[in-house]
């Protein structure tokens, strides 16, 4: 079975829809909400087994019943987990799904990371086939390009650029301004840099100068919720790439994944 290990945070996150669009000032009354672990490791990490992947998530969960609770779904998902504990509650997060499926997310304080100075077997990742790092240690990028296929999220663009490492793709979403960036302004150039652009696909930048797209897929039932699928695209992205499948079609096979996770409620796997 391929080995993909995910770097990165957990979030406790409270999801909760609207029964119209988020209008600004407005009294909102929430209904169907629910709690789960989330954050762009959590979900990344759950949706590995799922897709058919032998999945250890690296991450550090806080002190309290939340970041027991996480560590307990994460297990019971079927990843191999690799913990430090912080001396602080779990991070929470508050989602908000409109009747359209489109989501807005609030995050409560900052994600906890996991950090080369914690004992969490970094060396054994040299025999991962692919790496997703959402992490937030330039030392940790470092480690996991150790592993055959590293695929890094834009999010964490100032880590991959402090490492000097040069990561197999970038991935960003095209309309996130936290996200934006110019591959010239890069120290060194990834081999592949990639924007999803939601319902029109995406568009993807190769080092060699060639560019191209991809289409977006069909979701396979009504879109529910946007959330996670963005981290599910990623995900099925690094083990596409771990299998060693083509980049044209290792990005079709993740926008698949991404569209069926549309039809989930928050981050759960298929």
């Amino acid at each position: 079975m391929i080995r993909i290990a995910v770097i990165g945070h957990v979030e406790w996150v409270q999801h909760a829809r609207l029964h119209e669009p988020l209008e600004r000032g407005a009294i909102i009354q929430l209904h169907d909400t629910f709690e789960e672990p989330g954050g762009g490791g959590g979900v990344a990490a759950r949706a590995l087994p799922a897709l058919g992947a032998e999945a250890r998530f690296i991450t550090a969960l806080g002190n309290d019943a939340a970041a027991d609770e996480s560590e307990r779904v994460l297990r019971r998902d079927g990843c191999d987990l690799r913990v430090a504990r912080r001396a602080t509650p779990q991070n929470r997060v508050t989602t908000l799904a409109e009747p359209s499926g489109e989501r807005t997310i609030l995050v409560h304080g900052p994600n906890l990371h996991p950090a080369i100075d914690d004992p969490l077997d970094w060396d054994e990742l040299a025999g991962f086939d692919g790496v997703f790092y959402t992490g937030d240690d330039p030392r940790t990028v470092v480690a996991a390009r150790s592993a055959r296929v590293l695929v890094a999220t834009a999010r964490r663009l100032a880590s991959v650029v402090e490492s000097r490492v040069q990561v197999d793709v970038l991935a960003a979403s095209a309309r996130d301004r936290g996200e934006r960036y110019d591959p010239a302004d890069l120290p060194v150039r990834p081999r592949l840099c990639v924007w999803s652009e939601g319902a029109d696909g995406g568009h993807y930048l190769a080092e060699d100068g060639s560019e191209g797209r991809w289409e977006a897929a069909r979701p396979p039932g009504p879109i529910v919720d946007t959330y996670g699928a963005g981290d599910v695209f990623m995900a099925a992205l690094t083990l596409e790439l771990a299998r060693g499948t083509g980049r044209d079609e290792a990005l079709a096979l993740a926008a698949r994944a991404a569209a069926a996770q549309l039809t989930r409620r928050g981050g759960e796997p298929s």
